[in-house]
């Protein structure tokens, strides 16, 4: 490989490119004009160069309060890959929008060719993303930290690129003679390319502010990193944020979430690092899952948390809502409902002291078929003595003009009025009576 920086350099089709992928939508989001494809120099020392947002931009216009924010399904939006491995070099202000094209970015722009060129030789679908490095920091340029393996590799050049390819990435072996780091806790990445996309250089500076704000507050500090990084497909579910860790089985996840605000991050720091469960409304997907089961992975757990996420009462909900209407409308009270002394004398009328309207009476008759079903254990004695098959007769009678209802009260019998306690009770007094009579049997033998 020439190590010469004068050498001719030649880009890469990145249409095929297995290492990033270009989002359809919002075009007219994306900054790429010519001239500043490889407008920053080589070495990490060119700063402000290439910013990455306009200063005119602005939180309605790119930010979380834009026209297109929050009005896609997420789920199932991230593409099936099986590793993640990310570079880290410079920062994001000075990342072109192709920052793997760039002519004088030679590190990513190889790498990204020695990934392009070996692809159908490896055993996993592997995914490159740029992340921002920092000489004498923990992530310095040229460190490689690769996913799910949780692994890091120490300050790669571009005259390593293609041993490094062929040792880690293509035989799944470790690059000699560096020992790669193991790597611990919860890796949090922020799109906040704003050369490639407004919104990401909005959206992915504040969710980093607080993210560190939040790791901070909760004393995080050396258990969970967060870092800004190059795009990751999707531009319009900006703010885009990816987790890596360990669930309690110690498997490596990778969990992407989209349309994330600064008001997001203490749930995700404290729901999904702390407390290892997604935040279904943010998920977009996870690595090594195909989309396909992102979406039935999303809906089971959607089920299994009662439909929790959309605020919306669900339908035992609402059946025992209309129970309870039942209830309170059906024959009056407990007392009056006990007091009900339905005769079958036409000029009797039922005692209750406040007969229901026609109107509720039908209301009552329309579900009393469906309370029977939807009454739940602990509501069955109470619904069972104030329900009491209430029936209406329309037309003359006692106790009303023409036009009224009369409502008829049928007294429950003792097989629909016993009770877990009747029996309890029951099985007590035989006891008791069986023990007296084997005591006054012994008795008598003794005597």
């Amino acid at each position: 490989m020439a190590s010469n920086r004068d050498d001719p350099l030649t880009f890469i089709n990145l249409s095929s490119s297995p290492v990033t992928v270009s989002s359809a939508e919002g075009d007219s989001f994306l900054l790429d004009p010519p001239s500043q494809i490889g407008s920053a120099s080589g070495s990490f020392q060119n700063e402000g160069l290439l910013s990455g947002g306009d200063g005119g931009t602005t939180d309605a216009e790119f930010g979380f309060s834009r026209p297109d924010f929050r009005q896609s399904p997420l789920s199932g939006t991230v593409h099936f890959y099986e590793r993640h491995v990310f570079l880290c070099y410079k920062h994001p202000q000075v990342w072109p929008p192709r920052i793997e094209a760039a002519e004088f970015d030679r590190l990513p722009r190889l790498l990204s060719a020695a990934l392009l060129a070996r692809k159908g030789e490896m055993k996993k679908q592997t995914r490159l993303t740029i992340c921002e490095g920092h000489d004498g920091t923990e992530t310095s340029n040229g460190d490689v930290l690769i996913f799910p393996d949780m692994i890091r590799y120490r300050r790669l050049t571009h005259f390593d690129v293609d041993t490094f390819v062929e040792e880690v990435l293509v035989k799944d072996g470790e690059w000699q003679p560096v020992t790669p780091e193991k790597l611990k806790g919860s890796y949090i990445f922020v799109c906040s390319h704003g050369s490639r996309d407004r919104r990401c250089g909005v959206c992915g500076p504040a969710i980093i502010a607080r993210f560190k704000e939040e790791i901070e507050l909760h004393g995080l500090q050396g258990k969970v990193s967060v870092s800004p990084c190059s795009h990751i497909g999707g531009h319009k579910y900006a703010g885009n944020v990816i987790i890596f860790g360990s669930n309690i089985d110690g498997k490596v996840s990778g969990h992407w979430y989209g349309y994330v605000t600064p008001d997001d991050v203490p749930i995700l720091l404290e729901q999904h690092i702390e407390k290892g469960e997604i935040v279904n409304e943010l998920w977009r997907g996870e690595m090594g899952v195909s989309e396909e089961e992102q979406k039935k992975s999303q809906e089971l757990r959607l089920q299994q948390n009662g439909g929790a996420d959309d605020g919306k009462p669900t339908k035992e909900e609402t059946l025992q809502t209309q129970t309870n209407e039942i209830d309170n409308a059906a024959c009056g009270s407990q007392m009056e409902v006990k007091a009900c002394c339905c005769q079958e004398n036409k000029d009797s009328t039922c005692c209750q002291k406040n007969p229901v309207s026609s109107g509720k009476t039908e209301k009552v008759d329309a579900y009393e078929a469906e309370a029977k079903v939807v009454v739940t254990p602990e509501k069955k004695k109470s619904s069972k003595k104030t329900i009491s098959r209430c029936s209406s007769n329309k037309g003359g009678g006692g106790g009303g003009g023409g036009g009224s209802t009369r409502k008829v009260c049928a007294m429950p019998t003792w097989l629909e009025s016993w009770e877990r306690e009747d029996t309890y009770a029951a099985l007590a007094v035989v006891g008791a009576a069986v023990s007296v009579a084997i005591a006054f049997h012994c008795y008598r033998q003794l005597a």
